[in-house]
């Protein structure tokens, strides 16, 4: 792959980490909205890869098919593959990628060998509890994916999207308080590490995911033109 070179003002790659819960999605949709720039899950991705029977999303078909966890390699092989697609040669936001320390090594390598450099962590740190009420809160448009919360992000009409119509509803997983907590205890044990491996190298800026989906949103923002004005020294 020919190395990419950052253009000039161009949003450049971004990271979003933190637990379930913590607004990653509603995070990544405005950033790439207000920055023009793709926003990447990789659930999205695999799904999309099967969906058109590329020879990754055939291997990782084929894997689920018996009821195993699409590997390390494979997750990043199909994150490497969507990056050098045209509309993110000014850059994408991964939307809770990297997951495990592997994959952020893998992403590293992948990133630099691109062209690039350092990418934007953005952290969004939120609480076990207050985790757990958002998750009670937490409902889906069955057609259009967008997410709503009855305590902090209602939508207009009971039970109805605001853009279609159509009906939310809750997630399984977030109605049991045991899987909730047990798949914050996995994001402890092998993501939040990253937040640490990220650190060392200067990587993280943390923002307080407790505050409101907008507060979270100007925060976000107020630290990639910051990270920018220091780039931009930096390159001067």
């Amino acid at each position: 792959m020919a190395t990419r070179q950052k253009a000039a003002g161009s949003p450049g790659a971004f990271i979003l980490l933190g637990p379930p819960g913590a607004g990653k999605g509603t995070q990544a949709k405005e950033l790439a909205r207000r920055c023009g720039i793709p926003q990447i899950a990789t659930g999205d991705i695999l799904r999309e890869a099967v969906r058109r029977e590329t020879p990754l999303g055939l291997e990782a078909k084929a894997v689920m098919a018996r009821g195993e966890l699409v590997s390390d390699d494979m997750v990043c092989a199909i994150v490497e593959q969507r990056i050098k697609q045209d509309d993110c040669k000014n850059g994408f936001i991964l939307d809770g990628f990297p997951r495990t320390m592997a994959q952020a090594e893998r992403l590293d390598q992948i990133l630099t060998a691109a062209g690039w450099g350092r990418p934007k962590v953005i952290y969004l740190a939120v609480g076990m509890e207050e985790l757990m009420r958002r998750l009670a809160g937490r409902r889906g448009c069955k057609v259009c994916g967008r997410i709503y919360n009855i305590y902090d992000r209602p939508p207009r009409v009971e039970g109805r999207c605001d853009d279609d119509g159509s009906e939310l509803t809750r997630r399984h997983d977030d109605s049991r308080e045991a899987v909730v907590r047990a798949r914050f205890e996995a994001y402890e044990k092998e993501t939040a590490p990253l937040v640490e491996y990220y650190r060392r190298s200067g990587k993280v800026h943390r923002v307080d995911g407790k505050l409101s989906p907008e507060q979270v949103s100007r925060q976000v923002l107020k630290l990639c033109r910051a990270y920018d004005h220091m780039q931009s020294k930096g390159r001067a």
